[in-house]
């Protein structure tokens, strides 16, 4: 009987330790992975979770682990900012009207978990927050006049070694002299400062679509060639384009997406120099990388032609477009598509955010 009794026991104490080690890999090895809303709930699960996510520790390293496209935060011209969900179990926002800043704001641009505002009134301050947590920091004022609709391009690169979020700010504004210049502000520095470099022409940078590959910004601008601007040695050049406007990084490397007709192509920067080889030679700028039929169960999601504000989104894995009123992604990966749907279809500006517990 005793011995019976205390095999029970073992057994017990055994089940008891393989659950405790399940908890703590799920813990360390799979929590960071999760986006911040997912993380929330998690918290009511059991008390060391809630410790473990509430930490500065945990909330840098889920900032570093979690890299995906959350959602989009929308917004109508001198309307109040609102957030559309890809997955609205996993991904969300405590305030998608980001009122916890202290003026109205147009949001411009973002990066990895920040998101980059521009006030209404004043000299138009730029906000560098983080929804998810509502912390925010108020930019000095720049030196040039960036516009009414800036060319901005916020550069957030996690890091491991580094516990507060080190950003930088790349506007592209109009300079006196024919052409374009360059003005930074640097997290580290704490101010604004404007590069020696100057483009000179008369084509006009599209805002919203600057995208940050390894150390380099690129634009798409009004004559269909991209804009690229070096960040480690401040030069700039023109890359021929290739027919598509909407631009992305995936594997390191920039890529450009598109729709016409029923097609998605998805083609990648191979040698931005092939325009300065020899003649006849078989090196090409841009190699295709994804062509794929839209096979949709709704038909009238088709474009009839081509539209450059379709693919509203490219990156990592994901292309996401627009078709009336619904978003539809594709995973380059999977090879799949997923409908997400949209409230209304009036808005003017819509910038992909990704949902982390990064630290300003």
């Amino acid at each position: 009987m005793d011995r019976g009794k205390k095999s029970s026991k073992l057994l017990a104490n055994k089940n008891s330790k393989n659950h405790m080690d399940l908890q703590d890999i799920i813990r360390e090895s799979a929590l960071p992975f999760l986006p911040a809303k997912s993380l929330h709930r998690c918290t009511g699960v059991c008390r060391e979770w809630k410790l473990q996510i509430s930490t500065p520790f945990f909330a840098h390293n889920q900032s570093y682990s979690f890299r995906d496209v959350s959602g989009f935060f929308c917004q109508s011209p001198s309307g109040t900012p609102s957030f559309v969900s890809l997955n609205r179990m996993a991904y969300g926002v405590p305030d998608p009207s980001l009122k916890f800043l202290p003026e109205p704001v147009d949001i411009r641009c973002s990066s990895n978990g920040l998101l980059c505002c521009q006030g209404r009134t004043g000299y138009q301050a730029y906000y560098i927050c983080n929804p998810v947590t509502q912390k925010w920091k108020k930019l000095p004022e720049p030196t040039a006049n960036h516009g009414t609709d800036p060319a901005a391009v916020l550069v957030f690169e996690p890091s491991l070694l580094n516990f507060v979020a080190e950003y930088k700010l790349v506007v592209a504004f109009a300079s006196d002299l024919d052409g374009f210049e360059f003005e930074i502000y640097s997290s580290t520095d704490g101010f604004w400062r404007i590069s020696a470099e100057i483009s000179f022409g008369k084509m006009k940078l599209l805002p919203r679509t600057g995208v940050h590959v390894n150390g380099v910004v690129y634009w798409s601008s009004s004559m269909g060639r991209i804009f690229s601007f070096d960040l480690s040695c401040e030069r700039s050049t023109f890359i021929y384009n290739n027919g598509c406007s909407s631009l992305g990084a995936v594997n390191g490397k920039l890529h450009t997406a598109c729709v016409q007709g029923s097609k998605l192509s998805v083609n990648e920067l191979s040698n931005a120099y092939a325009n300065t080889m020899q003649m006849n030679s078989s090196t090409k700028t841009w190699q295709a990388k994804h062509a794929v039929t839209l096979n949709f169960p709704v038909p009238d999601l088709y474009p009839r032609s081509y539209d450059k504000e379709t693919v509203l989104f490219l990156g990592g894995d994901m292309v996401v477009m627009r078709f009336e009123k619904k978003l539809i992604s594709y995973n380059m990966k999977t090879k799949e598509f997923t409908e997400v749907f949209t409230e209304e279809d009036t808005y003017s500006r819509m910038v992909p955010y990704v949902n982390s517990l990064v630290e300003i």
